[in-house]
């Protein structure tokens, strides 16, 4: 598979990123218009209520900073997931939140746990070991920024401040991981030389005979042309027949 078939611009790496961000801040906006907190709605450990959390906590915040805060790693990390692994994407996304709000459910302090930082984990970490896992170079380079910009994430993962939801972070950086280790992604093949190859014979490379052991340059000659043209001797045969006598 050719780089330039599997990695290409989609309507869904403009429109799903797009999806989540207005879903985000539209949720945010009805609660303070109408007044009103969603946050009931959010993972509660270990209660049959909590569990619809893990479907609805990605799109409740509690505040505007707590919203800007998700609203561009969400996008970018998401539009980064359908570019570069169009294939698994819709699976990561759908998967990515119910295994990392089930795993929040089940290791989480009692309180609500609410946020996308879960949904985020769940990508920063698919999408750094995916590249760090195939070893092809564009998702290597992939991996590497995702380190440079967001690697500071990996600190929240403990718990470092009480009003933070590391349990939700860890369930996300540890569901990620998983996805990594075991979906299989399509990756373009690496062009390969001739002397890259399983099969590849020194002795039988025209450029490389033009070297001695030394490293010498060896002027050849081209080889002088057969004549293939075989000449083959014409015999003509001559028969006599003598005339009959008149009787």
């Amino acid at each position: 598979m050719q780089a330039s078939k599997q990695f290409q611009f989609t309507n869904s790496v403009l429109l799903v990123p797009l999806f989540f961000v207005l879903a985000i801040w539209v949720v945010f906006l009805v609660e303070i218009r109408l007044g009103i907190n969603f946050n009931k709605f959010g993972v509660y450990p270990r209660t049959i209520s909590g569990l619809r959390g893990i479907v609805f906590s990605p799109f409740i915040h509690g505040s505007a900073q707590h919203l800007y805060n998700n609203t561009v790693p969400l996008a970018v990390l998401t539009a980064s997931l359908f570019y570069f692994y169009r294939k698994n994407a819709f699976y990561i996304l759908a998967y990515g939140i119910l295994l990392s709000g089930f795993f929040t459910w089940l290791i989480g302090r009692e309180s609500y746990h609410i946020g996308a930082s879960g949904l985020i984990y769940v990508l920063a970490s698919f999408i750094f070991f995916k590249g760090i896992f195939t070893k092809y170079y564009r998702l290597v380079a992939l991996s590497l920024m995702v380190v440079f910009v967001y690697g500071s994430m990996l600190w929240y993962i403990f718990p470092i401040q009480d009003d933070i939801s590391w349990e939700g972070h860890l369930s996300g950086f540890l569901v990620g991981f998983f996805f990594a280790y075991y979906l299989k992604t399509p990756i373009p093949e690496t062009k390969k030389y001739d002397w890259e190859r399983d099969d590849y014979k020194e002795e039988e490379d025209e450029f490389l005979q033009h070297f001695d052991e030394n490293g010498n340059f060896i002027e050849r000659t081209p080889e002088p042309e057969m004549d293939l043209e075989v000449h083959q001797e014409i015999v003509i045969t001559y028969h006599y027949k003598e005339n009959e006598k008149p009787e």
